[in-house]
């Protein structure tokens, strides 16, 4: 072509730091067009004032617009849908932002569990221990846990995990479970329960299933397995009433951790148990715990 000076495939797609292959892909798909092609050999040759579409095209990918939105606007030319092709994309990055944030603080909690982890009494051992109040999404599965083995624990859990998947909260939630064992249960000497729950941010919005488990005094006991809670509950229960200690609240099966090793694919738990008690007369705490 007379007048232009006419660049191979090779060195426009240096010249604009991009590669031959996105040159080609842009001419497929009709977003960039070469100015030229050899009849003969079918090479591409481009104008260097078509680096200026290259600049828009990487300024809008940017902006996160597609490539189908970008060769659409190159056609309309409407400065009006660009804008509102823009406000959704803010729209879009703000929910983004949410999610890491959310993503972010599950991944601090998972980072403070192993850390409590690392830290925790030996298996058995009974504390008393003042816990801030926390947040969780409870769901009622129907069906009382301990009346079954883990198989059926876990059918619950996937109804659990449907459930957090609908809400849509950060799946890195599903790593810090519970179940909840309600003070009239107690009261009756009945260990029914069908709720389990998974703790969420303290500021996650109020819906339906969200509640919050109260700041107190708990006698708390860890212990490894699904297995081992009856017993281990049962010695909390004998513990408070040596002690004389009132229960003022609900039960809490807390599964502070589950670790990345699996036994005849079995959950791998370390389990804190945990039962509201009023103050003790004693200033002796063995044990206080700060927010998650």
């Amino acid at each position: 072509m007379k007048g232009v000076d006419l660049l191979p495939i090779g060195k426009m797609a240096a010249l604009n730091h991009i590669t031959v292959q996105t040159l080609r892909h842009y001419d497929k798909i009709d977003l960039l067009k070469p100015l030229h092609v050899d009849e003969e050999t079918g090479y591409r040759y481009y104008s260097i004032k078509q680096s200026a579409i290259l600049d828009m095209i990487q300024y809008m990918k940017s902006l996160g617009m597609s490539l189908e939105q970008i060769r659409d606007q190159f056609r309309n030319e409407n400065i009006e849908e660009i804008q509102d092709i823009l406000r959704k994309q803010s729209r879009n990055i703000d929910d983004e932002i949410r999610r890491l944030h959310q993503m972010k603080r599950g991944v601090e909690a998972c980072i403070r569990s192993y850390g409590r982890y690392l830290r925790m009494p030996e298996e058995g051992a009974i504390t008393l221990e003042t816990i801030p109040a926390r947040k969780v999404f409870c769901y009622d599965g129907g069906i009382n846990i301990y009346d079954h083995g883990l198989d059926t624990y876990e059918y619950i859990l996937r109804e659990l995990k449907k459930q957090v998947i609908i809400r849509d909260l950060p799946m890195v939630y599903f790593c810090n479970v519970g179940s909840i064992l309600r003070k009239e249960m107690i009261d009756a000497g009945r260990f029914v329960s069908s709720e389990i729950f998974v703790f969420v941010d303290d500021d996650f919005e109020d819906q339906e299933g969200i509640e919050v488990i109260p700041k107190g005094d708990y006698v708390c006991t860890y212990f490894h397995s699904f297995w081992r809670e009856k017993e281990s509950a049962e010695a909390l229960f004998r513990y408070i009433d040596e002690k004389g200690y009132r229960i003022i609240g609900d039960y809490v099966c807390e599964v502070v951790v589950e670790l990345p090793i699996f036994d005849n694919n079995e959950r791998d738990m370390y389990v804190r148990l945990q039962i509201p008690i009023d103050p003790p007369t004693s200033p002796d705490h063995p044990d206080t715990e700060s927010a998650r």
